[in-house]
């Protein structure tokens, strides 16, 4: 039996989405996200592939993070995923913005949920391998590699990237925050 909404909600929550989710009113699961664009010494951008459950063929790269803990900022969330996702460490402090803001709907095993995310800019030294070790169970099933991106060869990639726009805001973000916090456009 799957356990039901924290919100109050008597639609059972599918077993595999964690504590982190709850029934929106428009009848999506949805949750608050945090992602970190992550940028090394040659501009180069960290990214994630990953692909459909139930399209295997389907891939598309992505930006680090997920979701927002029950009593956890945005800003240690996404430090928190930073590390769990690639093994980066970098303190809250480190993180600049929000930048970006977005709700997103799209398909995630195969059902459509919502995340609202707000996206940080940080940048590392040189860095060594990426770690993959704190991958939880479902990141291993759908994701399936990191890569640092040069931003032409991003822009020109062969398959979605997600957000949209994506190398056109981080152009904008190389030489520095204006503080402005963006929002884009929600997906679809």
């Amino acid at each position: 039996m799957t356990p039901a909404d924290p919100g109050g909600s008597t639609a059972p929550r599918p077993g595999f989405l964690g504590p982190d989710w709850a029934l929106g009113p428009d009848g999506r699961w949805s949750r608050r996200g945090a992602r970190v664009l992550v940028l090394d010494e040659h501009d180069r951008l960290l990214m994630a592939r990953g692909h459909d459950a139930d399209q295997p063929e389907r891939s598309w790269w992505f930006t680090i993070g997920g979701g927002i803990d029950d009593g956890e900022t945005p800003r240690d969330a996404a430090v928190r995923e930073l590390r769990e996702e690639t093994g980066l460490v970098v303190r809250p402090d480190d993180l600049v913005g929000p930048v970006l803001q977005r709700s997103a709907v799209f398909d995630f095993y195969a059902m459509p949920v919502r995340q609202d995310e707000v996206f940080f800019l940080t940048r590392v030294g040189e860095v060594g391998e990426l770690v993959v070790d704190g991958w939880t169970e479902i990141e291993r099933d759908f994701m399936d590699e990191l890569r640092w991106w040069h931003l032409d060869e991003l822009e020109n990639v062969g398959v979605e990237v997600f957000p949209g726009r994506l190398v056109e805001v981080v152009r904008g973000l190389l030489a520095g925050w204006d503080g402005v916090l963006r929002r884009l456009p929600d997906a679809p």
